[in-house]
């Protein structure tokens, strides 16, 4: 006989054992066969018990569909149903509450500090209105623009308000610019 040392690593791959025949042997060593007849004439009636609640389960569901059918209940009425008492739930939940107390609060400071920026925004651009280089500014535009109405207009007299002279001057730019038929007669010749 020969005595074979097998180190840490086998050279020779490892062998599966089947799992149905290690538990038939380790059965088979801690039971005896009248105890191993008993277990399997139980385990048969479990089966027979499990296969009957099947049935009667069949049979309740069934019926439970058969009752909502003569009561008009729809899936779709159940899934409203249900998303109604779902959506009933959530709002009356603690999370829910505070989750909403928090977004109210946060609307009502996002609310303020545009108010306050916007309030902000108004007193600058005041202050900027009233400072002497915007002050220079427009009395720069209202002296150029007075001369354009007076150069353009005829030498109108100076005086009406700045949005008059805009307009004056606007108008003024309009009957010099070229109409569109002299544009095409233009285009035509050039051609």
């Amino acid at each position: 006989m020969e005595t074979r040392q097998q180190g840490l690593l086998d050279s020779e791959p490892l062998q599966e054992v089947d799992e149905d025949m290690v538990s038939e042997v380790d059965l088979n060593n801690s039971v005896s066969e009248e105890e191993r007849e008993e277990i399997q004439i139980e385990l048969a009636k479990l089966e027979e018990e499990i296969s009957t609640l099947k049935q009667v389960l069949a049979a309740k569901e069934k019926r439970h569909a058969e009752l909502k059918q003569k009561l008009g209940i729809t899936v779709l009425s159940e899934l409203r149903q249900n998303f109604s008492k779902s959506w009933y739930d959530m709002q009356t939940s603690t999370a829910y509450k505070k989750t909403s107390e928090t977004l109210s609060t946060a609307g009502q400071k996002t609310t303020a500090a545009f108010s306050t920026l916007g309030t902000a925004i108004t007193r600058k651009f005041g202050d900027m209105r009233n400072s002497p280089s915007f002050k220079s500014f427009e009395e720069k535009v209202e002296n150029t623009v007075s001369t354009i109405k007076q150069s353009k207009v005829g030498g109108a007299s100076g005086g009406g308000s700045f949005e008059e002279v805009l307009s004056s001057a606007a108008n003024a730019s309009a009957q010099d610019m070229p109409s569109n038929a002299h544009l095409t007669e233009s285009t035509e010749r050039t051609c």
